[in-house]
């Protein structure tokens, strides 16, 4: 097969022009997005509510179409599920991504058009491929087999044309029949939503494959490493899998987990960030090792840029990417080809790079504390949780932290659970130097950390190992798509967990 890689490195790379011509021109190619989103959709119910026909310009558009969550698109979203057509989007919809998000008890439905498919997913998953042989001109990763370790991917009809089910379940039920060559597992095995025994058919299907790319989140990927170890007796799956060369992440910060993972692969192999939700494919790594992944601008996605400051108010303003800034925060909204129009989509977002905009995922809209001004986010602490790892020897597989607020005890201050993989032999130490941390990546954090006036030091406690996958299965999200929350401004989720 290795004699196959040139010729493949070759086809990969003949993409590369069109690539070049949005990533030169993003704002010329995102103009052209919604030109064609609003001429696409002019005739639909909600094209015709917001006359869509009369819309010519980018200042129109964002004027007469409001900013939407996902309760607002609901109504809609619910009467297509029924069988209504040519409501949100003028093909035909037969499939729908169920996310839960992260902490949501509420499941959304997300349709996925034929649109979605072909001219975002399928196009960005080509155009990551491409970058990468740009990079690694001689790479066997086609060579060999991808192991894809997606959610819950059960097919679940809502009458007869619609079904629904998450992304990856999507995205595989609809991939072309030579994509099943590329991959494993079997679909048998994909489709399992029952994780400790699908963890046990992935695990034994798959030891003895050529395995040269994993995708899939970090905790599910490690689990799964840590059977195949179990089973095959080896040290490190580079023995296991020996042509192993691309791991692909997302959904959470990779920080944590990068080192675990070195030691269990055992040997260097390549890494790459996708930002990749139900409502599209929003950007990628083009430069491996780099941070900041390359916005995606004429994948069918229109997007906009919030100052979180706006979040929160009845007519709140966006902005393009004319004007968005290095290392700002903006919380994205997005039009889409499948039918989403002004759609905050919940995540926050950072600009590493202008020339080309490259992005880094940030947080949440909703999960951050800020109980008293401190404006911790998931970027802050991923970061603190890596120093000081680092300098006291620890591994940390999980973490959660919500505020514990002013009582007649003492002042407030943070707590922290944390799930580790190798417990520091000082969980006061740890403690002082994810504090230290975070003074050093916040500012708002340092300054009410000063002379403990507002906050005092962090209160970290250590769980049992299992205890977050206890917490998610209670709560019927266990499951590759499900992430433990790891910030929140109430205590609700740390009160459950420390109840188990």
């Amino acid at each position: 097969m290795r004699l196959l890689s040139p010729a493949i490195s070759s086809l990969a790379r003949m993409r590369l022009w069109r690539i070049d011509g949005w990533k030169n021109n993003p704002v010329d190619a995102q103009r052209e997005v919604l030109q064609d989103l609003v001429t696409s959709a002019q005739y639909t119910e909600f094209g015709r509510k917001y006359n869509f026909s009369a819309l010519f310009n980018v200042k129109n558009f964002k004027q007469t179409v409001p900013i939407h969550e996902y309760e607002d698109l609901q109504p809609y979203i619910q009467r297509i599920m029924k069988g209504e057509q040519n409501l949100l989007w003028n093909t035909p919809v037969y499939w729908f991504a169920k996310s839960s998000g992260t902490t949501s008890d509420k499941s959304k439905f997300i349709p996925v058009t034929d649109e979605s498919l072909e001219d975002c997913h399928y196009k960005a998953a080509k155009d990551v491929l491409t970058m990468y042989y740009q990079f690694y001109p001689e790479s066997d990763l086609l060579t060999g087999k991808g192991l894809v370790i997606g959610g819950s991917h059960t097919i679940n009809p809502l009458n007869s044309d619609a079904q629904y089910g998450d992304l990856s379940a999507v995205l595989l039920q609809n991939s072309p029949f030579w994509g099943h060559w590329l991959r494993v597992p079997d679909l048998s095995i994909a489709l399992m939503d029952e994780w400790e025994s699908k963890i046990e058919k992935l695990a034994y299907s798959t030891i003895k494959e050529n395995v040269t790319s994993i995708s899939g989140v970090p905790t599910w990927t490690l689990v799964l490493f840590r059977r195949i170890l179990e089973l095959t007796g080896k040290s490190t799956m580079a023995e296991v899998w020996p042509h192993l060369e691309l791991y692909m992440h997302g959904g959470v910060s990779f920080t944590p987990y990068k080192e675990q993972f070195q030691k269990l692969i055992g040997k260097p192999i390549h890494y790459l960030e996708m930002y990749n939700a139900s409502e599209g494919f929003f950007a990628a790594q083009d430069i491996p090792g780099e941070d900041g992944m390359l916005l995606f601008t004429d994948h069918g996605i229109f997007m906009e840029f919030m100052p979180l400051e706006e979040y929160g108010k009845k007519h709140p303003e966006t902005i393009g990417l004319q004007e968005v800034e290095l290392g700002k925060n903006y919380a994205m909204v997005v039009s889409t080809n499948g039918g989403l129009w002004r759609y905050l989509l919940g995540d926050t977002v950072q600009f590493t790079s202008l020339h080309p905009f490259r992005i880094k995922v940030s947080g949440r809209v909703k999960h951050f504390i800020n109980a008293f001004g401190e404006e911790v986010i998931v970027d802050n602490t991923d970061k603190a949780i890596a120093v000081a790892s680092e300098k006291t020897g620890a591994i940390v597989n999980d973490y959660t932290a919500a505020p514990v607020y002013f009582s007649d005890s003492g002042n407030g201050g943070h707590e922290w659970l944390i799930e580790f993989e190798k417990e520091p032999i000082d969980l006061g130490h740890f403690a002082h130097e994810l504090d230290s941390a975070l003074k050093s990546v916040n500012s708002d954090y340092e300054a009410k950390r000063h002379k403990n006036i507002a906050l005092r030091e962090p209160l970290v406690r250590s769980l049992s190992k299992g205890v977050f996958t206890t917490w998610l299965k209670s709560k019927g999200k266990l499951g590759g798509q499900h992430k433990v929350p790891r910030l929140s401004n109430d205590r609700k989720y740390i009160e459950e967990i420390l109840s188990l």
